[in-house]
């Protein structure tokens, strides 16, 4: 039998809807939320149309327009088949769906059938089934063709000439599928009881008939497994088609006759899955006015793009301004703006110019895109290493195969010797792969893989050198003092017994033979990932299709996932009472405690102040070079408060102390400031980060601005030139965070400083929005209710020289604003309190 293709399919399906279907049956729902058994009533048929439906939407998800099916209902009132309408007969047999690719209206269409008044013959509808399909495909003999029979078999059957339609199946290569409904079932087990003589008998021929035709043509089972089977995790498997391309070894065209050319084949090797999305299953309400009675439809949602400029010459009396992140979206297209003073005119795509930022400025391209690099078609082999010196975090795509071209012997020939050269040296070859002509390459590395009789490439992209990011992090096992000494003993640092107590609980919860114990004994793994399924992808699938079949999901709802799909989701009970011990021990030597949540004490003022960056800092992150502290005189009672102080930060308990439960100015400053007394016996010193440079403890991540020295740092990102806009971006931020921290007013004037370097360069590097827009978030941070209104006093004092930047004052330069000159000298007046 010819290995089966995706797609290419035409799939009969042959339902039953004579007046047996249309008996109500008691179906099984997952269990409520009290853990009640539910169940619901419904008609053989109803119940039926689930599978049918089921079927007809895994078509629809694949979306190949190859993937067709058709519909024949037997027991109808009507006659309308093929058949019937060329010689007679085959009454009560009707193709209600014909044969196409289907969509929402084919399962729309399904929903609207109902049992009728007359018995239907199933054998008829197979012949008409066989004939249909047989006329669709006469010129398409190469498609797999399908039957499906969903019936209850409580109907009579003409069966004289079954023979010769098992001859006609099997010389047209039609595989055929007997779904029954309440058929008995050993496996599940199910029998039903007080079952009629006419559908044992039948169950007997269906159960003949599909053995009857060649292996693996013919299936036969009862409808709740198959049911059942639905919601089992199937892999999509695909077959990639080749590509054809190019390696290429050395330089062919200068030195041609030092240089290897071969064609070869590329072909997909893994495909990455993703869980399926729900615009195509799940519309838009939508209301029409001009439906009668207010009619709802459901349409698909679609981008719309529309651009627009704000003409916009002056802000408002209050000086606020316009920028790019206070555009709204909701737009009126007849009054072209709305709100905070915006003029917004509507243009076309043709009228704009692509351009590309490059530090503060952008680059127009008339054209759209820059000069691409001129690249060749092939795969461009530049070196090769051992395979030890592999990183395996870089490989970031799907892998390809390389073949060798299969109608080029000499091609095959040379291409075999370089991967067997290449798999007993033991090496990689460094890659570079383009797909067409013109494209953007791709570095890879090649990897030789020796099969029995045949030898292959595996291709996998890598990263170009400035896509790497390497960061550095403290050292977790090496830890010295501020005198540079190396502390071997601290409560950072695990001990031998720990070591060795950990080493026991990671060996007690060893997986490898936790498998179900096999007829000899042995204990295979528990975990075999080519039986793991993503329960995300499987699981969203079932949720669209459970939903895209049933009317009501109240009624109806989402059925437990599959077996599979939960199996590996709690490890072996044998394998977690084999580690208990270990883990207790584990418990006991590390003084593993449950730290109960506290819950946030009110201050005696109400008043909660922030928490200061390093507030927390742990001994791991202090950094900095050894420096010796200033001593300072202090009276008794506050020593001893230092010295409780610098116990914590040693790892110490504190003692509880009596007094305010907050801190003075002055206090906090002796905290930083003050040389812990010395006692009896020497506690265990501070250490501090690995002798490897770090990152600025102050800076949080992503900024090139830190909290320590913002001014320093910004001047010196000024530097660099491309990074100006960022550099400002993050200055603003850390400004607006230390003025607006408890204890601002200390760096006051270090923040004037910075406002009037940002203002001077804001103005040089047109970045005049930026700066307006910073000023005003500062404002309103400084008015407040809890805001230091006492900066923006001081900044008042600087006048109109530190407000906003006007028009006039951009034009000066070069550039653009949105503020007049009498909002910027008004900006300054007052602080709204």
């Amino acid at each position: 039998m010819p290995a089966e293709r995706a797609g290419y399919t035409v799939t009969m399906f042959l339902v039953d809807i004579s007046p047996s279907m249309g008996a109500m049956r008691s179906v099984t729902l997952p269990d409520g939320s009290n853990g009640e058994a539910r169940n619901i009533e419904m008609t053989k048929l109803e119940w039926s149309l689930q599978f049918v439906k089921m079927k007809i939407q895994e078509m629809i998800f694949n979306g190949r327009k190859t993937d067709q099916c058709g519909v024949v209902i037997f027991g109808s009132e009507e006659t309308d088949n093929i058949i019937n309408g060329k010689n007679g007969g085959y009454d009560h047999v009707a193709e209600y769906i014909q044969i196409g690719r289907p969509n929402a209206g084919t399962l729309a269409k399904l929903d609207e059938l109902r049992a009728s008044q007359t018995a239907g013959d199933s054998i008829d509808a197979l012949i008409v089934g066989i004939e249909t399909q047989d006329f669709y495909l006469e010129k398409k003999r190469t498609w797999t063709r399908k039957i499906v029979v969903v019936t209850d078999g409580e109907n009579p059957m003409e069966i004289e000439d079954w023979e010769a339609i098992v001859t006609k199946m099997a010389g047209l290569n039609i595989s055929l599928t007997i779904v029954g409904v309440d058929f008995d079932d050993d496996e599940l087990p199910y029998h039903e009881e007080d079952k009629s003589t006419m559908k044992r008998a039948n169950e007997t021929f269906y159960a003949r008939f599909t053995s009857s035709l060649p292996d693996g043509l013919g299936l036969f089972g009862t409808l709740e497994r198959a049911l059942l089977s639905l919601s089992y995790p199937h892999i999509k498997e695909t077959k990639s088609s080749l590509l054809a391309t190019t390696l290429r070894l050395g330089d062919v065209e200068t030195r041609e006759s030092e240089a290897i050319e071969l064609g070869v084949k590329l072909a997909k090797c893994t495909s990455l899955a993703r869980a399926g999305g729900w615009k195509k299953f799940v519309g838009v309400e939508v209301v029409e006015d001009v439906e009668p009675e207010g009619k709802v439809t459901f349409t698909e949602v679609k981008r719309r793009t529309e651009y627009f400029i704000d003409t916009s010459s002056d802000a408002d009396a209050d000086g606020k301004g316009t920028t790019p992140q206070d555009v709204p979206m909701d737009i009126d297209e007849e009054e072209g703006s709305k709100g905070d003073g915006m003029h917004l005119e509507k243009v076309e795509k043709e009228q704009l110019v692509r351009g590309f930022k490059y530090g503060s400025t952008y680059v127009p391209c008339p054209d759209g895109q820059f000069e691409k690099l001129r690249t060749k078609k092939g795969i461009d082999i530049y070196g090769f290493f051992q395979t030890k010196n592999l990183n395996r975090s870089y490989p970031m795509s799907e892998v390809w195969y390389v073949y060798a071209s299969p109608t080029s012997v000499p091609d095959q020939l040379a291409f075999s010797s370089i991967v067997q050269a290449m798999y007993e040296k033991g090496v990689l070859a460094i890659a570079r792969m383009v797909t067409r002509d013109g494209a953007d390459p791709k570095m890879g590395v090649l990897s030789p893989v020796v099969w029995p009789g045949v030898d292959v490439l595996l291709w996998v992209q890598m990263p170009f050198a400035d896509d790497v990011r390497h960061y550095t992090f403290p050292s977790l096992s090496v830890l010295t003092s501020r005198s540079g000494e190396r502390i071997t003993k601290h409560p950072y640092l695990p001990t031998e017994e720990q070591l060795e107590a950990m080493d026991m609980f990671v060996d007690a919860m060893d997986l490898t033979d936790a498998g179900e114990e096999e007829e000899d004994g042995s204990c295979p793994s528990w975990f075999d990932p080519r039986l793991s399924y993503n329960p995300s992808i499987h699981r969203t699938k079932q949720a669209q299709f459970h939903s895209a079949v049933v009317s009501d999901l109240a009624s109806h709802p989402l059925p437990p996932p599959h077996c599979e799909l939960t199996k590996y989701f709690n490890c072996p009970r044998r394998v977690v009472k084999a580690a208990r011990d270990a883990l207790e021990e584990c418990k006991g030597i590390f003084n593993v405690k449950e730290v109960p949540k506290k819950a946030p004490r009110a201050r005696k003022d109400g008043h909660m102040h922030a928490r200061d960056e390093d507030e927390d800092m742990i001994l791991l992150d202090q950094k900095g070079p050894p420096r010796k502290r200033p001593s300072t005189v202090v009276p008794s009672a506050t020593s001893q408060a230092l010295d409780s102080a610098f116990q914590v930060r040693a790892g110490k308990k504190k003692a509880p102390t009596s007094g305010s439960e907050t801190e003075t100015e002055s206090e906090e400053e002796l905290l930083l400031e003050a040389k812990p007394k010395q006692s009896a016996e020497p506690g265990l010193p501070t250490p501090t980060a690995s002798p490897e440079p770090e990152p600025d403890p102050q800076r949080a991540p992503g900024r090139i601005i830190g909290n320590a020295f913002p001014l320093k740092d910004f001047r010196q990102n000024l530097k660099q030139g491309d990074v100006v806009t960022k550099a400002i971006e993050d200055l603003g931020v850390v400004v607006r965070e230390i003025v607006g921290r408890p204890f601002g007013s200390r760096r006051k004037d270090e923040m004037l400083e910075c406002l009037q370097g940002l203002r001077e360069v804001c103005l040089r590097e047109d970045e005049i929005y930026a700066w307006n827009a910073i000023l005003q978030s500062l404002k309103k941070d400084c008015a407040a209710e809890n805001g230091n209104k006492e900066f923006w006093t001081e900044l008042q004092k600087l006048g109109r020289k530190i407000s906003l930047i006007s028009l006039n004052e951009a034009q000066k330069l070069g550039g653009m604003s949105d503020v007049s000159e009498a909002a910027a000298a008004a900006f300054m007046q007052q602080l709204a309190y």
